[in-house]
């Protein structure tokens, strides 16, 4: 399997969920360290879309608590598997559906792929009192692909604004997917892009760009991101879906 490090394709074997946390946490530091940001600036979110339970517990034993999955008919079976694991914080990463948002409410700790007025208010009304307040991004299309999710970037201030008065909500800042690297160039321009939109949404308190995934989060902790979503380094192919 090729993998897209340092601006060039390069194999690697992962042959342990260890070794895989410790490779990623190794470059993670190295770009933090190029970049000049301290270490701890960044937080990893595994990703583990059509990995089984067993895999995300023994990523938890070498100290591994945030989550990320992208389908909630995948993730409700994981997340009962290990409710005993408190600790665990659960990322929404993938689209989203309107039929779907009361569990994904009531079940995750962050969402990332926030697009629309019409979610923001439904995840708003069907967040448990008791429970604190959703973390959320705005998922934003900064490469303006007409496959991608995402607002327009001139659209991201606007529901900024309306997501603030939502009172369950807590809209930490924005996530996302830019057009996959061609083998020669990673997608810099697009995080750099993301970066100053955040930097533009000021004086709302922004803390958070999700950025950043198995092929280019160097890059993206280059240009700033806060937290990235890594699945493949990690625990390797994917898995049959659950």
């Amino acid at each position: 399997m090729l993998f897209y490090f340092g601006g060039h394709y390069t194999a690697m074997g992962v042959h342990s969920i260890q070794q895989g946390m410790v490779s990623v946490h190794r470059m993670m530091n190295g770009a933090l360290d190029a970049s000049g940001r301290p270490p701890g600036s960044v937080s990893l979110v595994a990703v583990t879309k059509t990995q089984p339970a067993e895999a995300i517990m023994e990523a938890v034993r070498y100290g591994q608590l945030h989550f990320g999955e992208s389908y909630l008919q995948e993730a409700l079976p994981k997340q009962e598997a290990l409710k005993d694991h408190g600790d665990i914080i659960w990322h929404f990463i993938g689209p989203i559906q309107s039929n779907k948002t009361r569990q994904l409410a009531e079940r995750f700790h962050w969402i990332h792929s926030l697009d629309r007025l019409k979610i923001a208010e439904r995840l708003n009304d069907q967040r448990p009192s008791g429970m604190e307040r959703l973390n959320v991004c705005i998922q934003v299309n900064i490469s303006g692909e007409t496959s991608k999710s995402g607002v327009k970037p001139s659209d991201v201030a606007a529901l900024a604004d309306q997501i603030e008065q939502l009172p369950q909500l807590r809209l930490r800042g924005l996530m996302a997917v830019p057009q996959a690297p061609d083998g020669v160039h990673a997608p810099q321009a697009a995080f750099r892009a993301l970066r100053q939109l955040k930097e533009a949404l000021l004086p709302i308190p922004l803390d958070t760009l999700s950025m950043g995934m198995s092929l280019d989060f160097e890059s993206a902790i280059l240009e700033g991101a806060t937290l990235i979503r890594v699945g493949s380094l990690i625990f390797g192919a994917r898995q049959s879906a659950v």
